[in-house]
């Protein structure tokens, strides 16, 4: 793929992260543990892993990271963002490679989910020094779960309508 197709490609997932955040802001989810979501813009992220690799993705996710506490966010925000989703990539990125022939995108969405809590409730942790805040990632695990096969799902059927449009060809399959 060249240089400005990709930039622009990864604009567009940018953008679309973006609008699934603000969205997912619009939703009311009850949630018994404060700041529990959706997660809706990690089906970008995760499609991105499996159309464009590691290293562009990691772009997508810190892009969408700054931009989202740009406009509507803070600076703990910022810093649970980034906890959660860094990790939660690294993991989905290794899951991916190591269980290449024996985890679907499901379970690697999974494994993000449940990641992308840990780091972000081990921030808290460090932010408030106060390790007891470690009792939420049962809550949040049950949840990021039940997120994590969606989000899986939903990548999953993206992927497949991806697949079928002629410029996904130049995309590589990372």
């Amino acid at each position: 793929m060249k240089k400005l197709q990709k930039l622009t490609f990864i604009a567009v997932l940018v953008a679309q992260a973006l609008i699934l955040y603000i969205v997912e802001g619009m939703i009311p989810v009850p949630f018994i543990a404060p700041g529990a979501k959706l997660g809706l813009s990690n089906i970008v992220t995760l499609t991105s892993l499996f159309i464009l690799g590691f290293k562009d993705t990691f772009v997508v996710l810190i892009v969408r990271i700054l931009l989202s506490t740009f406009f509507g966010g803070n600076l703990s925000s910022l810093m649970y963002s980034l906890s959660g989703g860094i990790l939660s990539l690294i993991v989905m990125h290794i899951v991916k490679i190591f269980g290449k022939d024996d985890v679907s995108i499901i379970g690697i969405s999974v494994a993000g989910a449940f990641f992308h809590n840990v780091g972000q409730v081990l921030a808290a942790a460090a932010i408030v020094h106060n390790i007891n805040l470690v009792v939420y990632i049962p809550i949040l695990t049950i949840a990021g779960v039940g997120t994590g096969i969606l989000v899986g799902i939903t990548s999953n059927y993206l992927l497949k309508a991806l697949s079928k449009i002629p410029i996904y060809k130049y995309f590589g399959n990372s």
